[in-house]
């Protein structure tokens, strides 16, 4: 009875990972590759390590441009290796003179 409830009353909301990352790539149509850095500290020797993962994002608008910082979030799978969207970009890239 409670379940029933629940599911009339409405689903909750799902929450999904959200990552901060810098665009390495945007040469792709609809696809960006994002690199997130995160700092871990080692199991063995307890030093703070930066290690970084590459994420290939779905950009359905262009938005995105090599440099920006974005903030990406969870999606089902898109194609083989994507499996994230762009939710918005954070801050532009700035472009050298």
């Amino acid at each position: 009875m409670m379940a029933e409830e629940k599911q009339a009353g409405g689903e909750s909301p799902r929450h999904h990972q959200e990552k901060v990352g810098i665009v390495t790539s945007a040469k792709m149509q609809k696809t960006i590759v994002v690199q997130v850095h995160r700092r871990v500290q080692h199991p063995v020797y307890k030093r703070i390590v930066t290690k970084r993962s590459k994420f290939m994002v779905h950009d359905e608008h262009k938005k995105a441009h090599e440099g920006d910082m974005v903030r990406i979030v969870e999606s089902r799978p898109l194609s083989k290796n994507k499996r994230w969207t762009l939710k918005d970009v954070l801050r532009a890239a700035t472009t050298g003179v």
